[in-house]
């Protein structure tokens, strides 16, 4: 048997291809002009690079757009041109026939934390361009849409590009983080600028990242109302570069508790940069022999 991962993110694509006894993994960047053409044939020569040929068992993809119940892309910013895009068709072309199986990428990254975890009860929330998430409850992936960066922390905050005011991504995703530094800061402000001034805890920088961690905190006591998790996994580029930032959660979410609640623990993402990758892999392994054979 063997099962490819595959993690479409906004810049680049990573590929694992797992078979009993061996393992290979790739990876390209996506060209910064979107040519959903161009994109797909890109990503067909990199499955092509992976090794062994052949019909594989399971093909798990976690994806960053919003898909139909076809497969079709309804909505992805980061390459708007991709939109009308039969994603599941195309990477079935390149993948001789294969099954594939789509899926969040937050929650796929959801799933292989709490794989590697050990819990089954757990939120993950990626830090970057935006936030995003995924809920895995007793187990099991949370079977509706777990937009997480869309939950509202802050109903006067700053506009999100969905259209409403306060969403937690409009307010600690790296770029809003990143401006709310600039302006603590007089001047304009890289996210290396910020990475370094925080672990030098200068004022502006703390600030900054201290507010978001208040959103996050926030995002992470309302969900806990619902599902209890047992673990909260902080992960992104951004969530996973900026020092003190996973702290700074668990601080707050230990001084939003509430009497007789259960802490979760805040803790930073085990597998790093390839949790959404791990998780995709995963999944195809879960859905077999049920989903895969058809």
């Amino acid at each position: 048997m063997s099962y490819l991962g595959i993690d479409i993110g906004g810049t680049k694509v990573a590929a694992r291809l797992e078979t009993a006894h061996l393992a290979y993994e790739e990876e390209i960047r996506w060209p910064p002009d979107p040519d959903p053409r161009r994109d797909l044939a890109l990503l067909g020569g990199l499955v092509r690079r992976l090794g062994p040929r052949g019909r594989h068992t399971a093909v798990g993809v976690a994806s960053p757009a919003t898909l139909d119940g076809a497969g079709r892309v309804v909505a992805w910013p980061n390459r708007p041109s991709w939109i009308g895009v039969d994603l599941v068709a195309a990477l079935r072309t390149h993948l001789d026939g294969a099954p594939v199986i789509v899926a969040d990428d937050g929650s796929l990254a959801a799933l292989a934390e709490a794989d590697a975890a050990g819990c089954p009860d757990l939120v993950y929330l990626g830090v970057g361009t935006g936030v995003g998430g995924g809920l895995v409850c007793d187990g099991e992936l949370f079977a509706g849409a777990a937009e997480l960066g869309h939950l509202v922390v802050h109903p006067s905050g700053p506009t999100c590009s969905c259209g409403r005011d306060g969403c937690l991504q409009a307010i600690a995703s790296g770029p809003a983080t990143l401006r709310r530094a600039t302006h603590r800061r007089g001047v304009p402000t890289t996210g290396d600028d910020l990475i370094a001034a925080a672990h030098r805890g200068e004022g502006w920088a703390v600030g900054a990242v201290v507010e978001t961690a208040v959103a996050l905190a926030l995002a992470v006591v309302s969900l806990t109302e619902i599902v209890q998790p047992r673990r909260v996994h902080i992960g992104g580029g951004f969530g996973r570069a900026v020092p003190g930032l996973v702290p700074a959660v668990a601080h707050q979410v230990a001084a939003l508790a509430r009497t007789g609640m259960p802490l979760p623990v805040v803790a930073p993402a085990v597998l790093g940069a390839r949790s959404s990758l791990h998780g995709a892999l995963l999944y195809a392994r879960n859905a077999q022999p049920q989903e895969a054979a058809g």
